[in-house]
């Protein structure tokens, strides 16, 4: 159990992303896992997944790159990871991170870390400021 391969793993998913290989970056997640995007679109295995993203990498998301900046990984047993992300898809000049992600990441018997589930979302930096500003005890200390 190793921080370092979790932070390979996600790396991984980050490079197959930016090489548009919805192959490659589908054999990043479990058989039947689920990826919820920001827009709400489930969907479930690492099969569709990679498809899914092909498609979108030879269309609208054509040309894009993927930042990732690791925020947390926290284990939960030997087995089970959880790592939270701040990233943002862009063409050109990185843009700072607008989306977060929550991985759930399990070892499956071949000893492979892989992705089981993935919820991304749009992160409101507006609300979120205005709820500090009326609610100042709800801001996070991180």
């Amino acid at each position: 159990m190793s921080a370092n391969e979790i932070r390979d793993l996600l790396h991984r998913t980050v490079e197959a992303w930016n090489s548009a290989d919805g192959t490659a970056y589908g054999e990043f997640f479990t058989e039947d896992a689920t990826d919820v995007t920001f827009v709400g679109t489930i969907y479930r295995g690492g099969k569709e997944i990679g498809s899914a993203h092909q498609v979108m990498f030879d269309s609208f998301l054509k040309g894009t790159r993927l930042a990732m900046e690791i925020v947390d990984i926290r284990f939960y047993g030997p087995d089970t990871a959880v790592a939270v992300t701040r990233g943002e898809t862009y063409k050109g000049k990185p843009k700072k991170p607008g989306k977060v992600a929550t991985y759930l990441i399990v070892r499956g018997a071949d000893g492979e870390w892989r992705i089981a589930a993935v919820q991304k979302t749009k992160r409101n930096a507006l609300l979120e400021g205005i709820s500090f500003r009326f609610q100042p005890k709800s801001r996070p200390r991180a």
